[in-house]
């Protein structure tokens, strides 16, 4: 109940309504109403009946791939909107596809990512002849590669990494433990890493990355080291930890990851997090992925 199905059942009560009860002009009822119609034909081109969040954000990409102006475009979200808060007012539809789906309506500029040059100068900033600096390239490559966040990098374990089957274990907001993909550039760094760990800290500790006064590195730690590096190589944008995050996020969908997958890898409990990452236009989204994620 709520898809396609129950919008052509109920489109002209709607009209009516937006007319009469919510006092809209003819004119702009009459928009409301076009807009419905471009949807429902999108649907119907697609042959889809079912309307979900996907669906929603879809057709955002399809109007923008059309040329439709942003006003035309938040517009269609507002009477798309609209439809729904009055379908589920009246029983007509039991979800509401656009519950989640605020982010579109007061997003945020986009989060900065940092581009291929970046990447590289800051993972290969590193003196790799030294044990740090082994431990600091293992560091980044791991927060661009897996889009971790800096609090669960900082309490990983030993014992949360399994090189063989290039995942690791992540406790998220919550304590909530998910598996991570990590591609073959990080089980490298962390290989070449943990052959000189022992030469940074001589007593035991459980945490994977350690600083030179033997225990676990703090968030702080973590945003200096890359301050420091991001400073030698005379990086332009701010950098900070959650900016591989960011970058991570936004490659993956560059190259066609599904969103769905971006969501689970990021640990993010709700899909609208995630859906900030898809506000690039997707008409250049594999030529993104392309120039800028080489290291997948």
């Amino acid at each position: 109940m709520g898809g396609t199905d129950s919008i052509k059942g109920i489109r002209e009560k709607y009209k009516g309504y937006t007319l009469y009860e919510k006092g809209l002009s003819k004119n702009t009822a009459a928009a409301y109403a076009s807009d419905i119609e471009i949807f429902l034909k999108y649907m119907e081109e697609r042959k889809e009946t079912e309307v979900t969040e996907d669906s929603i954000v879809d057709f955002i990409f399809y109007m923008k791939s059309h040329k439709y102006s942003p006003l035309s475009i938040a517009r269609a979200l507002v009477s798309l909107r609209g439809l729904y808060k009055y379908m589920i007012k009246t029983k007509a539809a039991d979800k509401n596809p656009f519950e989640n789906l605020e982010t579109f309506k007061t997003r945020k500029k986009m989060p900065e990512v940092l581009l291929k040059q970046d990447i590289d100068a800051l993972l290969s900033s590193p003196d790799m002849s030294k044990p740090e600096g082994k431990r600091d390239r293992a560091i980044m490559e791991l927060l661009y590669s897996s889009g971790v966040r800096v609090s669960e990098l900082v309490n990983l374990e030993l014992t949360d990494v399994d090189l063989d089957e290039r995942v690791i274990r992540c406790f998220g907001k919550g304590s909530k433990e998910r598996l991570v993909p990590i591609g073959e550039y990080v089980v490298d760094a962390i290989k070449n890493y943990l052959e000189v760990r022992m030469e940074i800290v001589k007593k035991f500790c459980p945490n994977l990355f350690v600083t030179k006064r033997g225990g676990k590195f703090t968030r702080e730690g973590i945003w200096k080291l890359i301050k420091r590096y991001a400073k030698k190589e005379k990086i332009e944008k701010d950098v900070y930890p959650h900016i591989f995050r960011h970058s991570f996020a936004t490659h993956l969908l560059a190259g066609g990851a599904d969103l769905r997958s971006v969501q689970e890898m990021l640990g993010h409990s709700d899909i609208a997090t995630t859906q900030i990452y898809t506000h690039i236009d997707r008409s250049g989204l594999k030529n993104l992925h392309k120039k800028y994620h080489p290291r997948g």
